[in-house]
């Protein structure tokens, strides 16, 4: 077995770094989020991604795949939200073996009334901390890691 390759001083901060955006923005993006609208980062994800699509619609295996989750753990959210009438779920009309989570009007309402204080968060947080030109590199750094983590784009919503 050969040698690892060990990361050198650069590699090793810019390593740590990424691992302290990754442990504390969602943190901050969960404290916002459930301030100002009673969810969790995770929760809002998915009813914005039902946002978007089509029919506010998505089969729930599809809605795990673009929220990085395991069906499980949707199962458990898309419960809760269901009992908050967030969201509701029911057979898919394609294959009446699969469900489909659908988002609620009331639903769609409280998406509708968090998304603008999340997006001033996000900016505050990510967007306005940039540098120009830092954006683009922002998301061609994570493109390259994407290709890598999400080799076949599972994770793209559709409609991007």
């Amino acid at each position: 077995m050969s040698e690892p390759r060990w990361l050198t001083l650069d590699e090793k901060v810019a390593w740590l770094g990424f691992v302290r955006v990754l442990t504390r923005l969602p943190a901050a993006l969960d404290a916002q989020l459930d301030h100002d609208a009673g969810l969790t980062f995770f929760e809002y994800h998915a009813l914005s991604m039902l946002s978007e699509a089509p029919q506010r619609s998505l089969r729930m295996s599809r809605l795990a795949q673009i929220t990085s989750s395991s069906l499980s753990r949707l199962s458990n959210v898309v419960k809760r939200l269901e009992t908050r009438r967030l969201v509701a779920r029911e057979p898919d009309p394609d294959d009446r073996r699969a469900t489909r989570a659908v988002l609620t009007d009331a639903g769609l309402a409280l998406v509708e009334s968090a998304a603008p204080r999340h997006v001033e968060t996000v900016r505050a947080l990510i967007v306005d901390a940039l540098e120009t030109g830092e954006l683009a590199q922002l998301h061609a750094a994570h493109e390259h890691i994407l290709a890598r983590v999400d080799p076949d784009g599972v994770t793209r919503p559709d409609w991007l």
